[in-house]
């Protein structure tokens, strides 16, 4: 999954990306492990890609990185309370521990704001 801020909307052609995404989230699989954590660290990393989330449901395991001013990712670890902070996108965060169970609908959206 890859986000694109409004103001850099003008990037998404219609076959493809023409610059870099803002967030780029993958979700490993045994089979996408090595790519997720080697090749396309690395290629987003270079491209500038600001935030890349590693999701590894098999392992319960989630890791953000963040762009620094120097292009380099830095690992980014959730607060105390396990809630992660996405630089990019303004206001959104989550529980990490929302990645691995079904949480009570209602009582993330209160915990959000929405409702």
């Amino acid at each position: 999954m890859l986000f694109i801020a409004h103001e850099r909307v003008h990037l998404i052609q219609p076959t493809f990306l023409d610059g870099a995404a803002d967030l780029v989230v993958e979700i490993i699989s045994p089979e996408s492990d090595e790519r997720d954590r080697g090749e396309k660290f690395i290629e987003y990393e270079a491209a500038g890609v600001r935030e890349y989330w590693l999701i590894d449901p098999l392992r319960e395991e989630a890791m953000f990185y963040q762009l620094t001013s120097q292009g380099r990712y830095r690992l980014v670890v959730p607060s105390p309370e396990g809630v992660y902070h996405s630089a990019v996108i303004a206001g959104l965060w989550l529980r990490v521990e929302w990645l691995w169970q079904r949480p009570p609908v209602l009582r993330v959206l209160k915990e959000l704001g929405v409702l």
